[in-house]
């Protein structure tokens, strides 16, 4: 008996989590839809009595939304990360000396 009520209860928060999972995705979507069209448009009448402020990180100089993706990555092999690893850790202040094998 105790081992049906433990599924039901499990069963109830899994559906409030997903159900919660899909309302957070929806708003979102929603917010990036209304932030999207309100840099295209270039007009205040769009705005929103509360207008939702934008993290600094995500503007430019001129005070628009940065289109672009923040962080571009190279590949790189694994010896030259080795060796820069290397070159960081032989560099750092408090390496000791001890001797290599």
């Amino acid at each position: 008996m105790l081992h049906l009520v433990y599924i039901l209860l499990f069963t109830v928060i899994a559906l409030l989590a997903v159900t919660n999972l899909i309302r957070s995705l929806v708003i979102l979507s929603g917010e990036t839809q209304k932030l999207h069209a309100h840099n295209h448009n270039g007009s205040t009448r769009n705005r929103s009595r509360r207008e939702r402020k934008v993290h600094p990180e995500l503007l430019d100089e001129q005070g628009k939304v940065i289109e672009e993706p923040l962080l571009v990555m190279r590949s790189v092999s694994v010896d030259d990360a080795r060796s820069r690893l290397d070159a960081l850790y032989k560099s750092s202040p408090s390496k000791t000396n001890e001797p290599e094998d």
